[in-house]
């Protein structure tokens, strides 16, 4: 084992249940530790959620009876054809319907299921997964907030209740924090509609917000892919 062993506590035993000369220790157990969770913890969603198990096994859809839109046949046909098992395509053929309907609805995922020719549970197992593919109706703006532990140890969860007072009960936002957005120099940061930006001030969030709902850049002094990079193609 690499590193350094653990010490193990020993018992004494009385001299009646051992030898004279015999020396036995007896590891005891370590005491266990409730590991705590957070708001913002890793669950995948819909962990707790029971399956219905009265339902009838789900088919393939028939294609006869099951419209699918052109363009989204077009891209998840194009996912598929780059594999060499086309079950391999499930994740950016979800995440098509994710943006031609807004989140993974049944329809959704039954009009991804037809083109693949796999049956709904099959595709609804991987978007229940996978945390950035929607199973519930979101807001069309995704305001990912990292709150890993470069981002925490720089005030993100400040930074995630300021955001969430700013948004308040405004249906077109979708702000939820998220396990590590990978861009630990610019914590505390934030994905903005897939841009990131950071690092990102208590001060800055009024003026974030009131960019989104303009649809004008998000804080363009702060975005990651603005800055400058020996490889000029970095950013594309």
């Amino acid at each position: 084992m690499i590193g350094r062993k653990k010490k193990q506590q020993a018992v004494q035993v009385p001299a009646a249940e051992r030898g004279q000369n015999a020396v036995r220790d007896v590891p005891r157990p370590e005491p266990q530790r409730t590991v705590t969770r957070f708001g913002h913890g890793s669950r995948v969603p819909g962990w707790d959620d029971a399956a219905d198990l009265t339902k009838d096994p789900a088919e393939i859809p028939d294609p006869a009876t099951t419209p699918v839109d052109a363009a989204l046949r077009a891209e998840i046909e194009a996912h598929m054809a780059k594999y060499p098992d086309f079950r391999s395509a499930a994740i950016p053929a979800l995440a098509a319907a994710q943006r031609h309907h807004g989140w993974c609805s049944p329809e959704a995922i039954e009009q991804a299921a037809c083109i693949m020719r796999l049956t709904p549970g099959y595709l609804s197992a991987v978007a229940t997964f996978y945390d950035m593919l929607e199973t519930q109706p979101v807001g069309k703006h995704r305001v990912y907030i990292c709150t890993n532990i470069s981002c925490s140890l720089c005030g993100a969860d400040e930074l995630m209740a300021r955001m969430l007072q700013e948004v308040g009960d405004d249906p077109d936002f979708n702000v939820r924090s998220f396990e590590c957005l990978g861009a630990c120099d610019i914590a505390p940061m934030a994905s903005v509609n897939d841009i990131y930006v950071g690092p990102v001030s208590l001060e800055d969030v009024p003026v974030l917000v009131e960019q989104i709902r303009a649809g004008t850049p998000p804080l363009p002094g702060k975005q990651l892919h603005l800055r400058r990079c020996v490889d000029p193609g970095a950013a594309s």
